[in-house]
């Protein structure tokens, strides 16, 4: 395991985690709960075979505390996005979107749980395209199929 606290700063950890990542040789890697910002080089190493999953329905609400954003604005409805990774924050090209109502009696834990049984729906759907060959990331833009997604990606029903 790599731990950022041994190392003297971001890119120092960015460098040994990618020499440990391609010692694997992967085509894709995912991130889930990974809660670090990454540095341009380890996003630029990895550009079009990184994808995250995010708790909102981007471009809204990108970063911290989502679900409590969503109750606190009043949102109707909330959702998670898998997207690709860029040096932007939760800006990457978004792949596809589930949303989830939101109830005015709702705690943020009911916001969280909800959200949370879509994106363990969506996220190995999404790896799955990748896997077959079938997604991809050109010219700045999710593309499925040989097509370009919208800019909110594909919706989930």
């Amino acid at each position: 395991m790599v731990e950022a606290a041994h190392f003297a700063d971001r890119c120092a950890f960015d460098r040994q985690l990618m020499r440990e990542i391609d010692a694997y040789a992967p085509d894709l890697v995912v991130l889930a709960g990974y809660m670090r910002i990454l540095s341009a080089e380890f996003v630029e190493h990895y550009v079009g075979r990184m994808l995250n999953i995010h708790p909102s329905l981007l471009p809204k609400y990108p970063g911290l505390h989502t679900h409590r954003q969503a109750i606190e604005n009043g949102d109707e409805e909330h959702g998670t996005s898998v997207h690709f990774v860029t040096e932007q924050l939760d800006g990457g090209p978004v792949i596809l979107q589930a949303k989830v109502p939101v109830f005015s009696d709702d705690s943020e834990e009911d916001v969280i749980a909800r959200v949370q049984h879509q994106e363990y729906a969506i996220y190995p759907l999404v790896v799955s395209w990748f896997v077959d060959g079938r997604l991809a990331m050109r010219d700045g833009a999710a593309w499925l199929d040989d097509r370009r997604l919208p800019a909110a990606g594909h919706a989930f029903e």
